[in-house]
């Protein structure tokens, strides 16, 4: 596992959305705009409802990629490869709440029971960490 760098950690606490690249089970890549976090043991956590196209592809291939810009300045960014260690929807609904807060500025996400599944974070390994910008 390769830490996140220290000087980039801001990324993980503003309104950054992130885009994550899972694999199609046909090999193409897909890409979403995520919102992103990171944990205390520097893992990066992504949110999302189950059977969600991002969950189905972790679950068939864990290795994935996160490319994290700066919202003020795209040329400052940390793109990472990594490996799913864990889909868990254990302290699911607390974290996209949390997430919430940061990205609306509300204490509840307001699409809770729209979703096609429930709420789950997908905990992923960073391998590789390339850092620019900073």
């Amino acid at each position: 596992m390769e830490p996140l760098p220290e000087a980039f950690m801001d990324l993980f606490e503003r309104k950054t959305v992130a885009h994550f690249a899972t694999m199609m089970p046909d090999g193409t890549p897909q890409v979403t705009p995520v919102w992103i976090d990171a944990d205390e043991e520097g893992y990066v956590l992504v949110n999302t409802a189950r059977n969600r196209r991002k969950e189905k592809n972790v679950r068939e291939n864990p290795r994935v990629g996160v490319s994290i810009p700066d919202p003020e300045d795209p040329y400052r960014y940390l793109s990472i490869r990594g490996e799913v260690e864990e889909v868990t929807t254990e302290g699911a609904i607390d974290h996209i709440d949390a997430l919430a807060k940061r990205y609306f500025d509300r204490e509840e996400y307001p699409h809770h029971g729209e979703e096609v599944g429930e709420r789950v974070i997908i905990r992923i390994r960073p391998d590789r960490v390339v850092s620019s910008g900073n």
